[in-house]
């Protein structure tokens, strides 16, 4: 068996923990800006009517990721656009365009997940063990590189070696490209590998395809059906905080204290 060298995490749900509230009030936020930048170039639209084009945007791009697949964040703020009016993001100016991009993106600064209370530890502990670390996220609604600024402002940014983001390489969980691009930027193999993360689908199912093992945390998803192998895990954990000891278990390897 090859050693484990490696450990990739997912962020949401994981080293961050979201609540609808807060998504929603993300939502409020760029439906608002959406409103005012294009109330300015002269195009006013009553707020349910572009929560009706967010919503087919959210749909759209989640049947995208839902094949592998995802598309980059301008992308994105395109298609939104164009569910308010079809063709407008091609008729709006750049700087419309980009107050728009701002809205969205920073509407995540603006109501923030809080970190896992035990991110910072849970990584030092790994990196204590001499293991390299990487990140695989599906971003949805927020940029790679929003992401990025939260993370170093929350002293998580520089354990990780690698972090790929599914708007940024236009691929998404449980898709198997996005797992081995990320191995292969790290110079692992799948048998080195440990994933972590929350989502019976994107973590489990997908790493195990892979032929990575897995940590699976609990509490935000369930396995739909408990005797299927292809959902089950290596380790189950109850919180992030159990992850260093579950890691140090399937290396084979001693936690510092």
């Amino acid at each position: 068996m090859a050693d484990i060298t490696t450990v990739t995490f997912d962020l949401w749900q994981t080293l961050l923990v979201d609540e609808r509230d807060l998504g929603q009030a993300r939502a409020e936020v760029r439906l608002e800006g959406a409103k005012s930048a294009l109330a300015k170039f002269g195009k006013k639209f009553g707020l349910e009517h572009i929560r009706e084009a967010y919503m087919s945007c959210f749909q759209q791009c989640r049947d995208v990721r839902n094949g592998g697949l995802d598309v980059d964040f301008r992308e994105q703020v395109s298609i939104f656009v164009n569910h308010i009016e079809p063709g407008l993001a091609e008729q709006l100016t750049p700087g419309v365009m980009d107050e728009v991009a701002e809205f969205y993106s920073d509407s995540f600064l603006t109501h923030p997940p809080p970190a896992h209370s035990d991110a910072v530890q849970v990584l030092q502990g790994i990196k204590d063990m001499g293991l390299k670390m990487g990140l695989i996220s599906n971003t949805g609604m927020t940029p790679g590189f929003t992401f990025r600024s939260y993370m170093a402002e929350r002293g998580m940014l520089d354990y990780f070696h690698t972090l790929t983001f599914s708007d940024e390489v236009k691929l998404a969980k449980p898709g198997r490209e996005i797992f081995m691009m990320t191995l292969r930027a790290m110079d692992a193999t799948p048998q080195q590998t440990i994933h972590v993360g929350d989502h019976v689908l994107n973590d489990v199912v997908g790493a195990k395809r892979c032929g990575l093992k897995t940590i699976w945390i609990t509490g935000f998803y369930k396995r739909e059906d408990p005797d299927d192998a292809e959902t089950e895990p290596d380790i189950t954990v109850s919180g992030l905080g159990e992850v260093v000891e579950a890691v140090a278990k399937l290396a084979g390897l001693v936690v510092p204290d």
